[in-house]
């Protein structure tokens, strides 16, 4: 029963990577095409961590945790390498002209005083 529960677990990780390849070949824009493997990559590897926990604490007889470390690491890695890849293709598209949306600006506030120290506000730069 056991090893059955680890087959299914192991399968939806195939499943969700075989969606993240549906969603780089069908997505039309690349910022789609990053999201989709993401998403799947992250649930995949939560789902291949489950399925060696399980596998590994009952076959050993001890609850196996070092599995934890793997998708620690992972869980940190994956979303903040897609943020850096759009936050370069923004960039990127940016100084190559493209129409995308501007870069969020900081706005002076009406009184002129910017936060808790009371210094005066500069004007945003362009």
């Amino acid at each position: 029963m056991i090893d059955f529960f680890v087959s299914l677990l192991l399968l939806a990780s195939g499943v969700l990577t075989l969606t993240a390849a549906l969603g780089l070949v069908r997505l039309p824009d690349y910022f789609l095409r990053m999201h989709a493997p993401s998403l799947s990559y992250t649930l995949g590897s939560w789902a291949v961590t489950l399925a060696s926990i399980v596998h590994f604490s009952t076959h050993d007889g001890t609850l196996s945790l070092p599995v934890w470390l793997v998708i620690i690491v992972l869980s940190i890695t994956a979303p903040v390498t897609t943020v850096l890849l759009a936050r370069a293709a923004l960039f990127r598209g940016r100084l190559g002209g493209e129409a995308l949306p501007p870069p969020l600006e900081r706005e002076a506030p009406a009184d002129g005083i910017d936060g808790v120290d009371g210094a005066k506000a500069s004007p945003p730069t362009a």
